[in-house]
């Protein structure tokens, strides 16, 4: 037990920091890749007034 992490903690803590991480990464990613959002040459399509876009 060194600075009172325990085995248990670390077993514990290194994947959910490492999902907590991951996560973040993907939010970031959808949130980049929101400029591009219905600008495909082959999935793009023109949005009426008020439409949703394809995807968040």
């Amino acid at each position: 037990m060194v600075f009172g992490i325990t085995r248990q903690y670390a077993l514990f803590a290194i994947p959910m920091a490492g999902f907590g991480f991951g996560w973040f990464l993907d939010r970031k990613e959808t949130e980049r890749m929101t400029m591009f959002r219905d600008k495909s040459a082959l999935y793009g399509k023109v949005l009426k007034e008020g439409e949703k876009p394809s995807w968040p």
